[in-house]
């Protein structure tokens, strides 16, 4: 340790790897978030996908109107709906909210 160019060595190793502004801490931070934001990159691009097919498929008229009458309940003039719901369903529900 006594020889000056190991100890000189040493410490720009020491420098590079811990204190500079290019140091492997900052590479191995900056390669996480790259990591995180491409993984949320996929999700997001897989939930486009997902819409345009939904919205594909709602360009058909019964689709569309299957859609409104699960979803939002509706209705045609004169006609009567009824819901039945399970107990096993309603118990979901409630954990869910």
């Amino acid at each position: 340790m006594s020889n000056t160019y190991v100890l000189i060595l040493i410490l720009f190793v020491v420098w590079m790897l811990f204190f500079d502004t290019n140091s492997y801490v900052i590479q191995k931070e900056l390669d996480d978030d790259i990591e995180a934001l491409e993984e949320s990159k996929e999700f997001y691009e897989s939930e486009i996908n997902k819409d345009k097919q939904f919205l594909e498929k709602m360009q058909d008229s019964d689709e569309l109107e299957r859609f409104a009458r699960e979803k939002y309940y509706l209705k045609k003039e004169n006609e009567d709906i009824f819901i039945i719901e399970h107990e096993d369903s309603l118990e979901n529900q409630t954990d869910d909210e």
